[in-house]
């Protein structure tokens, strides 16, 4: 019973993994651009969803509401500001840009909230747990995961069926033929950033919701939706969802082998998948 809880625990935190990954999925399925900003995106919205929740009195609710339209907003501006002078084959410019702008960004939120940790106070939904045969599931880890499956579902639904879509994996395809069929490249890809940033805001209230953030925990978050797309496939929304929750998995159980060994554990799932199947467990031919 204790390894059933432990996957049970490992997938529920999977679904956070799998909303920091889905995004950065989306960027490097479309233009190969690896967002080492990413993770410092995360924190930014939950550090704006928290003071606007203190000062106020706004729920998480409302709070997602606000956040999702200003990370579209962020992203949109990233892609058409920056990164669409650094597509193409030769993925470094991106990681040099996206790097100086996460040095940029942890210290405008340190000078702003300094190193202190916040959270989002939902209440008693932080600790509302149901009982699944002797089981204790918490009842916000449920909503994070149900709510990562469905933006993966949803996302995966708007690029196969909708001529954005469409639009979108031509531009992935082929960035030259798309031009030359009349498609728009860099706003197809700024709008395909705008998304990615938009689903942060949501993970980004959840993250708040559930745990504590600070201005230097970038870096982490960085590093577990990185783990995850690999894990899943590079450029698979899917698979990154999958990776994700292989993830969590992993650092759980590993926890309860040893309490110091759950983030290591987690790595060598990360090192062992890059070793048996470089391309991902779910990776596209």
């Amino acid at each position: 019973m204790t390894w059933v809880d432990a996957t049970i625990q490992g997938l529920l935190l999977g679904g956070l993994y799998a909303q920091y990954a889905i995004g950065m999925s989306l960027m490097f399925g479309v233009m190969r651009i690896v967002n080492i900003a990413h993770g410092d995106l995360v924190v930014l919205l939950a550090l704006i969803g928290i003071s606007l929740a203190t000062a106020f009195g706004l729920g998480p609710g409302f709070i997602m509401l606000v956040l999702i339209p200003v990370g579209a907003l962020i992203g949109w501006g990233l892609q058409r500001g920056i990164l669409n002078h650094l597509v193409g084959n030769d993925p470094l410019p991106s990681l040099i840009a996206t790097f100086g702008l996460s040095l940029a960004l942890q210290n405008l939120m340190l000078t702003i909230w300094e190193a202190d940790t916040r959270a989002l106070n939902v209440g008693a939904m932080a600790i509302l747990s149901v009982d699944v045969a002797g089981i204790h599931v918490g009842v916000l880890p449920v909503g994070i995961l149900v709510v990562a499956a469905l933006l993966t579902w949803g996302l995966h639904v708007v690029l196969k069926t909708t001529r954005f879509g469409r639009a979108l994996r031509a531009a992935a395809a082929d960035k030259d033929a798309a031009t030359l069929i009349g498609i728009d490249t860099k706003v197809v890809y700024a709008n395909a950033t705008a998304i990615a940033v938009a689903i942060l805001g949501i993970a980004a209230v959840f993250q708040a919701a559930r745990t504590t953030v600070s201005p230097v925990d970038g870096g982490a978050q960085l590093i577990y939706a990185f783990e995850a797309v690999i894990i899943g496939g590079m450029g698979s929304i899917w698979g990154a969802f999958a990776g994700g929750l292989i993830l969590g998995v992993a650092q759980v159980v590993g926890s309860r082998i040893d309490p110091g060994w759950g983030i290591l554990i987690g790595h060598l799932v990360f090192l062992l998948v890059l070793a048996w199947r470089p391309q991902g467990i779910m990776s596209r031919r």
